[in-house]
This record gives structure tokens, C-alpha cells and sequence, in this order.
């Protein structure tokens, strides 16, 4: 593995034509982005938002490619984080093929009420600061992937199936290069400052508005039972120890589920679900060995813990109607 710099942010290179890009959004080292490539060709798997691109083109020209090497520009689901910068990215990518799940498409063909839906959450200033204006991508330049597809680039191929849980909206691409998944959120997030002798550390993310534990954990079992050796996670980096760390996903998907459980019919259970999961996050850190200060810890997953009360909040309303 080898890590360098790129003016002010970095890209990590894996084994196996793998290179990690730290896309800018939220902090840094919060939010991937992937280039792979595969003799003359090249993709890019997640793309972070509109300011992210400059960040991807550079790397990109730094790797001694150019724009109409990227063959492919994926993105595992079509949350702005992940995807908001697709529409800026195949802008620059004269031969480029966006691939995307049959239920985002459309989205980013016609972005206008996606982008509302996250304004909604976010409001107006915050949206304009963190997303920008979001580019549609011509239908003629999109391919959806169903369930068992598969693209070929170079001599590796990526097979995509269809992960529900975290979004409905979310596929999982296996590179048989490297035996890896590019995980989106399906198998949660792991932030490399919470590493230690023990290990990654990892949680699941159950942001707003489509959280389904039971079929979260089923995808889950679906992403480890070809056996991967690798987790390309968009938050944040390439993790191993696979089958312990779906383990730990699936436990932390049933202690999540539970809390909204035990709260669901309180008045303040806003506050109470975010503060169970805050006081679950801080033991288990603390029991896997992290001895960074609560606040740091905190100041890290803040944004998490919010938007994964959010979405369990989401899915026991879901429930009542």
C-alpha cells in the first residue's frame, strides 16, 4: 500500500490497481472515492459531490491517464455523498459510461427532485455549501446494472448485485482482480483513526429514508459468502478481516433496530435514540481499544449519529402507515 499526496488531500494506492481518493466531503478521510485501473482503461467507482471532481481529475492525470481512458463512472447508490458529483465528473469524461441501479436512474437523469428531497433534510444554505447544483447525465450515456450483470474492464470484471437495506436504490460491485466488494454503505462505515491493535472498527449507517434492518443484514450475508478478501468502503478506505467485521455489522444492525424499538412510542425519542447511540458507540469503541478522548470521538461520529437517528426514526414510521 502506498500512500502520497495530491497538493492538499490524498490518494492511497492498493495492490491490484485499486487507488483510494480522498473526495474532500465532510472531513478528511470521511468519503472515498475509487479509481481502478486495468491496462489502458480505467474507472471510477463513487465520485463524491461537485467539488470532488477536481480532486478526481487530477489524480487522474497525476496516474499519467487521460479523460477518455475512463471507460466507466459508478456509483453504488445515489446519495450526494456518493453521488452528487456523477453529473460534473461525466462532464469531463467524453467516453465514459455511467453505471447505476435501476431505481437511481432516473434520479440522475432528472436530479430536481432529489436534489428537493435533500434539501428538505438539510436546508437551503447547508445544501448550497455541501452539494451545489447537480448536472443530469444524458440517458443515452447511462447503463443500468440489474441483479447479476457484468462489465468487463481490462482483464478484470466487475459483477454487481443488488444490496437493499441501507438504500433500495443500492448495488455492490465485486472486482475479481482483487476479490473485493466497493461496499457503498451496505457494509457500513470504519474510520481509520478508530484502528487500533484489534483492528477496524465498524458500524452501520442507517441514514435517512429507506433503513430495512432485515434486508441490510441479508445483503450483508450476500456481500461475505463468495468469501471476499477485501471491503471497499466509501467511508472510509479498504478494510479486511471480513467475516469478523459482518459479524459486528449485524450485531450493531439488531442493537440499532432494538433502540428505535425501545423508543418508539416515546415523546422525546429523538433525543433518547440519538443518545443510546452515542453511549453504545463510546463502549464499544472503548472495549475494541480506541483510547482517543470522548470528544474526539464524538467531533467524528456526530454526523452519524444523527443522520442514523434520522433514519431509524424513518423506518418506525414506516412501520405505522
Amino acid at each position: 500500500m502506498k500512500m502520497t499526496r495530491n497538493d492538499d488531500f490524498s490518494v492511497t494506492e492498493y495492490p491490484g490497481g485499486v487507488l483510494v481518493i480522498d473526495s474532500g466531503f465532510g472531513r478528511e478521510h470521511m468519503t472515498a472515492c475509487y479509481m481502478v485501473e486495468a491496462e489502458t482503461e480505467v474507472a471510477f467507482v463513487e465520485v463524491g459531490a461537485n467539488s470532488s471532481t477536481p480532486r478526481l481529475m487530477a489524480t487522474l492525470a497525476q496516474r499519467g491517464r487521460a479523460p477518455e481512458d475512463v471507460k466507466y463512472v459508478i456509483v453504488t447508490h445515489v446519495h450526494l455523498d456518493h453521488a452528487g458529483g456523477a453529473g460534473s465528473l461525466m462532464r469531463e469524461l467524453p467516453n465514459a459510461t455511467f453505471l447505476v441501479h435501476p431505481r437511481g436512474a432516473r434520479h440522475m437523469a432528472e436530479p430536481a427532485k432529489l436534489e428537493a428531497g435533500v434539501r428538505a433534510v438539510y436546508g437551503d444554505q447547508v445544501y448550497d455549501e455541501l452539494y451545489g447544483k447537480l448536472i443530469p447525465i444524458a440517458e443515452e450515456r447511462t447503463q443500468i446494472m440489474q441483479e447479476g450483470d457484468e462489465v468487463s474492464l481490462g482483464s478484470r470484471t466487475f459483477s454487481f448485485i443488488d444490496t437493499p437495506g441501507h438504500a433500495k436504490h443500492h448495488f455492490c460491485v465485486h472486482d475479481s482482480q482483487t476479490n473485493g466488494w466497493f461496499t457503498g454503505d451496505t457494509f457500513g462505515l470504519s474510520y481509520r483513526e478508530f484502528d487500533t491493535q484489534n483492528g477496524a472498527f465498524i458500524l452501520p449507517t442507517t441514514t435517512p429514508v429507506q433503513f430495512d434492518p432485515v434486508a441490510l443484514k441479508e445483503s450483508v450475508g450476500r456481500l461475505v459468502a463468495n468469501e471476499p478478501d477485501w471491503m471497499y468502503l466509501t467511508h472510509y478506505g479498504r478494510v479486511g478481516e471480513v467475516q469478523r467485521l459482518a459479524k459486528k455489522m449485524i450485531e450493531g444492525v439488531d442493537v440499532f433496530a432494538g433502540i428505535g424499538e425501545q423508543f418508539k412510542n416515546d415523546d422525546s425519542r429523538t433525543w433518547k435514540i440519538e443518545s443510546a447511540i452515542r453511549d453504545w458507540l463510546l463502549v464499544a469503541l472503548r472495549g475494541h481499544g480506541v483510547t482517543l478522548a470522548e470528544d474526539r470521538c464524538i467531533e467524528l461520529l456526530q454526523n452519524d449519529i444523527t443522520l442514523n437517528a434520522q433514519g431509524i426514526e424513518c423506518w418506525l414510521d414506516y412501520q405505522t402507515r
